[in-house]
């Protein structure tokens, strides 16, 4: 392992040159890869903030006093994938539903207006926006509870949607890993190319092939570890000024962008595995093809 080692390291100043390309092409890849895990962590996220803000109401029996229709809270509560659960009297929503209309002959409509016409409800947010048709029937069965008004079609669009981000994002992510893997193998390939002879004669000599192999996958998993760092300290700048950008302008109303500081522990052990996997796996598959000798 000692002599692996040496040869390994040994190998990357030798080829000097072909190992700075491998990096950079390491380093271009994990990048692309990376910024494609970011935008779709980022889709997540917003996508999470509006589903946690997507809610249904749950109308209270307009035969039931104030104080029996708070006694239901508990009951709501105890409903699995229920996150919480707010109480509005009948006063408070019609005060609500007026503050709509801002001019005062519209308003003037409602003045005297006695809040018996509408019901005490309950407004609930769901922990899981995919089980909210189930949490929907289980807080109909509820006795007291009127009705329900939830927007069906926005919820499964959320969910659809989701599912859609994540997906494309799986799907690039896979394709440049396979991409990344054939770009570094070719690399690696010119590289072992002019070694070719050194190779022949070691297998002549009766060296196995997994004794040939080891320099290379050694070398290959350093380049990849060293183009994994870097890639990772320049994705982290550019996301860094992408963000101050994002914030300046305000568009994080819009926009609900995650500090790279809460993903950079494992975005970091992602890219290391990462440029392991490219280097090592590029490396074996490059010296494949000269150990037929």
């Amino acid at each position: 392992m000692g002599y692996h080692l040496r040869e390994g390291f040994r190998s990357i100043f030798t080829h000097g040159l072909m190992s700075f390309a491998a990096v950079c092409m390491i380093l271009a890849c994990l990048i692309i890869m990376g910024s494609f895990s970011l935008v779709a962590i980022n889709i997540d996220n917003t996508l999470g903030r509006y589903e946690a803000e997507n809610e249904f109401i749950a109308y209270i029996d307009e035969t039931l006093a104030e104080d029996e229709a708070r006694a239901l809270q508990s009951k709501l509560e105890a409903i699995p994938n229920v996150s919480s659960v707010t109480f509005m009297t009948a006063g408070e929503a019609l005060e609500r539903y007026t503050e709509r209309y801002t001019d005062s002959e519209t308003r003037e409509l409602f003045d005297g207006m006695d809040d018996s016409v509408l019901r005490h409800r309950y407004r609930i947010h769901v922990d899981d926006l995919e089980q909210m048709g189930e949490t929907v029937r289980q807080v109909e069965a509820v006795s007291g509870v009127a009705k329900v008004q939830w927007e069906q079609a926005i919820s499964d669009g959320f969910v659809a949607l989701r599912n859609v981000a994540s997906a494309v994002a799986f799907i690039l992510i896979a394709m440049l890993l396979v991409i990344s893997l054939f770009i570094i193998a070719n690399t690696i390939k010119l590289a072992t190319f002019h070694r070719r002879e050194e190779i022949a004669i070691m297998k002549m000599c009766g060296a196995t092939n997994w004794f040939v192999r080891w320099p290379f996958v050694i070398e290959g998993v350093i380049l990849g570890v060293l183009g994994a760092l870097v890639s990772f300290f320049l994705l982290w700048g550019i996301y860094a000024s992408i963000y101050n950008a994002v914030v300046a302008s305000g568009a994080l109303t819009l926009f609900n962008l995650v500090m790279f500081q809460s993903v950079a522990w494992p975005l970091l052990g992602i890219f290391t595995l990462a440029g392991v996997v490219i280097g090592a796996g590029g490396s074996v598959f490059a010296i494949r093809k000269f150990l037929q000798v």
